[in-house]
């Protein structure tokens, strides 16, 4: 007998094509198991401002995740860095981590220059709070021009030139929608540090909906999982918001051993402060990270975050 297991996503082109993906996975492994996109709009695919003026980064993930909850869907399909930090899970969910994906950010020019060789005024599209801070301290001399839309749309901008020349993307969304092959550049971690939760995907399920965990807890890989766990816990610790200028990322190598190295960045990038932490249990060295950073001001730094 054929089981079906409803996915809720965003209705997103890049949605569409991660939701694309873990069907293609689940029927590979589940042959007995039909998989259907649930698309949901949210709130934050209708506004175009500022995320904070509308709830944050929630905007992007509660309304995937109450499907789940009211029955309309099994599992919720998340972008790991757009679940808010400042916000615990709901009750009763539980998240599950595929694969992890390239998290590197890069430049898209119109013209294929790079980073370093763009001239004064060069317009550079981005709205990551993120991603101006550690520009604005590193290349103060371009224009940094707030955009917001899904990355076809980013791409577009560009590609047209008449409000920016380049912008900065996630490196795994245009692999994702085919696009990776518009990268001009591709940006060092030590240049520009990634989100926390880039590159990975996040599984949401009921916790007592067991045959749902059973189709897709095989998908689950143990690296991504720690990794994103170490991430997520520092993010609570600093209670991560959608204009917080946190960086970060996980690693785990042969022997176990997990390894968060984070920033946390003044919005103008006036002021940096870093913590590199390495242990066994992800949450430990999550809480480590976070422990160092407050201690150095961290949340006064972000609170300044808060008030711009």
């Amino acid at each position: 007998m054929t089981q079906r297991i409803r996915i809720a996503s965003r209705a997103s082109i890049m949605a569409t094509a991660q939701v694309t993906w873990l069907m293609g996975e689940i029927t590979r492994t589940r042959p007995d198991v039909t998989p259907e996109f649930v698309p949901i709009t949210t709130t934050g695919d209708r506004w175009t401002g500022p995320l904070a003026e509308v709830g944050g980064k929630a905007v992007f993930t509660s309304a995937v995740t109450r499907a789940v909850l009211d029955g309309r869907a099994d599992l919720a399909l998340h972008c790991s860095k757009d679940m808010p930090g400042d916000a615990p899970e709901p009750d009763g969910m539980v998240c599950l981590y595929p694969r992890r994906d390239d998290v590197h950010d890069v430049l898209v020019h119109r013209d294929g220059h790079k980073l370093d060789d763009l001239p004064p005024g060069t317009r550079i599209g981005t709205s990551a709070p993120r991603r101006i801070a550690q520009l604005t301290a590193s290349h103060s001399h371009l224009a940094l021009v707030p955009v917001r839309g899904n990355a076809d749309t980013r791409l577009a901008l560009a590609e047209d030139g008449e409000v920016v020349d380049a912008v900065i993307l996630a490196r795994a969304g245009l692999r994702r929608i085919g696009r990776e092959a518009a990268a001009t550049e591709i940006l060092d971690m030590h240049r520009l540090m990634p989100a926390l939760g880039a590159g990975q995907l996040a599984m949401q399920a009921r916790e007592a909906d067991q045959a749902t965990l059973a189709i897709v807890t095989p998908l689950t890989d143990e690296a991504a999982t720690q990794a994103a766990t170490a991430e997520r816990t520092l993010l609570r610790a600093l209670a991560g918001h959608c204009h917080a200028p946190i960086a970060g990322h996980a690693t785990v190598d042969a022997r176990g051993d997990i390894r968060l190295a984070a920033r946390v960045y003044a919005p103008d990038g006036s002021n940096v402060l870093d913590s590199d932490r390495t242990g066994r249990v992800p949450e430990d060295v999550g809480a480590a990270v976070a422990e160092d950073l407050i201690s150095r001001g961290a949340n006064e730094v972000l609170a300044a975050s808060r008030r711009t």
